[in-house]
């Protein structure tokens, strides 16, 4: 990697200022309810400990709105960072200011502060040079875990690189960037990309790079809609983005100019959308060929047929990305693409690797997550990165001489 890894970092008895992506869901107890993205930046945590640092852990939650609000609180991460460690992670009770930089000065080699949310101040999001210089107060050394919020120049993700003298990713980052870096660069073909979700719009930059070096991209999910809309084919009252139909046409048409198989459904689970409207769990969901669709009826999965095409594809691949599911993925029995499609990753002899919320929650709730290569822990920033896009929180680290 052409950026300072924490591996080349001497962080013995150094306050080491870690950014880690501890935005995690919260129950109506304030206790985590899941804490993947905690578990995700544990081999940092413990590779500095080891190595004799005084650990400082920042991270955002929720959207406070640029001031203190307690259920926004990171104190229910730090309890829950602490079961995990089997040791106490304090919590400061700010980001900032003296009572918070006493608290840091206090920590011995092998101990970690975790400070208060840092969006507690508007000076985050705003990646204020203020807040950031009085971040780095707090620094020896900077090391960025969080890739799920390296697309965002923010104080502590990228303004905080200049006033520090090293910054360097964590070893989470060092992997996401490996695994996603060497699928746009150096696939083991074939390269088979699978994109679903809502909206095109959220996906174009994607399909346009990947285009460049993908075998196939599979098109599930509502945004298949506009593609087969685009094809003169009756989508009914399935989500469309009409002011997106041209742009469908000419990613198809570049598709077939590169010979790149661009995949659509060619059968679907549909529902009478006044019915499903009245009662979702009253309307009666057919399947149907894609040619086939009332205009009354809206498409919320893909079909056996299309399942089975798509799987077909899959089990050739060498490199595989899915981002986004394949239908509408939290109302069962629209679930059953999804879920298809998380078997047929996962049973592939690829590297696969898989981003975005409903996609990672597929494949833990099919029980195959331990057979992905990589599980990306950032949905938006893994979608830049797979763009082409340059994310600022990577950019920023200092570069290996």
């Amino acid at each position: 990697m052409p950026k300072l890894s924490i591996t080349d970092l001497d962080l013995n008895r150094k306050r080491v200022f870690l950014r880690v992506d501890f935005n995690v869901p919260l129950d109506e107890s304030g206790s985590v309810m899941d804490d993947t993205r905690i578990r995700a930046a544990l081999p940092t945590i413990r590779y500095a400990f080891e190595r004799g640092a005084r650990l400082v852990l920042a991270s955002h939650l929720g959207r406070p709105k640029g001031k203190p609000d307690p259920k926004y609180s990171l104190e229910p991460t730090a309890r829950r960072l602490s079961e995990l460690l089997r040791k106490e992670v304090r919590l400061a009770p700010d980001s900032v200011g003296d009572e918070t930089g006493a608290l840091v000065e206090a920590l011995k080699a092998g101990e970690a502060l975790m400070l208060e949310n840092l969006r507690f101040h508007v000076g985050e999001e705003k990646n204020d040079p203020e807040y950031a210089r009085q971040l780095a107060r707090l620094a020896d050394v900077y090391v960025n875990d969080a890739f799920g919020t390296a697309h965002r120049a923010h104080a502590s993700t990228e303004g905080i690189t200049h006033f520090v003298n090293q910054s360097a990713a964590g070893l989470l980052m060092e992997k996401e960037l490996r695994y996603l870096g060497k699928a746009l660069d150096h696939p083991e073909l074939p390269f088979v990309v699978i994109l679903g979700g809502a909206k095109v719009s959220d996906k174009i930059a994607v399909i346009e790079n990947l285009l460049k070096s993908a075998d196939a991209i599979l098109i599930g999910g509502a945004m298949a809609y506009t593609f087969l809309k685009s094809q003169g084919l009756e989508t009914g009252r399935s989500l469309v983005e009409d002011d997106k139909l041209d742009l469908a046409r000419e990613l198809l048409g570049r598709a077939r100019e590169r010979e790149v198989s661009l995949l659509l459904p060619t059968d679907n689970l549909v529902v009478d959308k006044a019915a499903w409207d009245a009662d979702p769990q009253a309307a009666s969901p057919r399947v149907c060929p894609v040619t086939e669709i009332e205009p009354q009826e809206a498409g919320l999965d893909i079909g056996p047929d299309s399942i089975a095409t798509f799987s077909d594809k899959i089990s050739d691949a060498k490199t595989i990305v899915w981002n986004g599911p394949m239908g509408m993925f939290e109302h069962p029995p629209f679930d059953v693409g999804t879920r298809a499609i998380a078997q047929s990753v996962a049973a592939a002899e690829a590297t696969s690797i898989v981003g975005g919320g409903d996609s990672v929650a597929a494949i833990t709730e099919a029980g195959v997550a331990d057979r992905i290569t990589h599980v990306s822990t950032g949905g938006g920033a893994s979608l830049e990165f797979l763009a082409g896009d340059i994310l600022p929180g990577v950019a920023a680290l200092t570069d290996k001489l």
